[in-house]
């Protein structure tokens, strides 16, 4: 009884700290379902794809390459590129939890990592309760496929002008991820900078542009992001410090 009471309170504390990242989180997804319906999906699509997969990034390169008329695989592969952070932060996350924590409790906790929902369980103090995660999931999870099914219905229904005014949010937001980042290490600002390039140069070169939009996400990330990691690593002294002040 009393473990089921403490689920409890850890449930409905996660509830709590998840409101500030659903509010985020349904703006975002607006701007994501206008996408979505600019790329030809209707309203129940964005929903599914918004429930079934808790990640900006990785779903607007699912919609890109839909608007660029590639195929499953394609899809598939842009999006397991696009998300191997939260590989990453998993088994981060799986040091994190009590270690005789039964299979289905994690299979539970790997549906809300992101990098919000990762951020907040990381900081709780001790072991983490699964529970906490679920709670932050209960109401960010249904914040996020709200914006994406409101996004997606707004953009059947506004003129176009509006339509792509609104759409110009979801650069926003991603500029708003890769500048700070960029202002405090001038390593991952010559990055930032030489994929725009290399985009630019995908988008405007006679042969390179013939290629899907979906297979320049593919083929830029990984060069790009491996080249990054050959010849910039991150050393375990600079990981710890960053720990530390975080």
């Amino acid at each position: 009884m009393n473990e089921t009471k403490q689920d409890r309170r850890w449930f409905l504390k996660g509830m709590k700290d998840g409101i500030p990242i659903a509010l985020g989180y349904f703006a975002v997804a607006f701007a994501l379902g206008i996408a979505a319906k600019k790329a030809g999906m209707n309203v129940v699509q964005a929903g599914v794809m918004s429930i079934t997969m808790l990640a900006s990034a990785g779903q607007y390169g699912a919609i890109t390459v839909i608007a660029g008329g590639g195929g499953y695989l394609q899809m598939a592969v842009t999006t397991l590129i696009v998300n191997l952070r939260y590989l990453l932060m998993s088994c981060a996350l799986s040091q994190k939890v009590d270690p005789g924590l039964g299979m289905g409790h994690r299979f539970l906790l790997s549906y809300p990592v992101t990098d919000e929902i990762f951020g907040i369980a990381m900081s709780v103090e001790g072991r983490l309760n699964p529970f906490y995660n679920y709670g932050a999931a209960a109401v960010a999870a249904p914040g996020w496929t709200a914006g994406a099914v409101l996004g997606a219905a707004a953009g059947a229904i506004l003129p176009r002008r509006v339509e792509n005014a609104l759409s110009v949010a979801l650069y926003g937001m991603f500029l708003a991820i890769i500048i700070p980042a960029a202002k405090k290490n001038k390593i991952v600002a010559f990055v930032v900078a030489f994929s725009m390039g290399c985009s630019f140069l995908f988008a405007k070169a006679p042969v390179l542009r013939e290629i899907s939009s979906g297979m320049q996400i593919i083929v830029l990330t990984v060069l790009i992001a491996g080249a990054a990691a050959f010849f910039f690593p991150v050393r375990e002294a600079e990981e710890g410090g960053d720990e530390h002040a975080s």
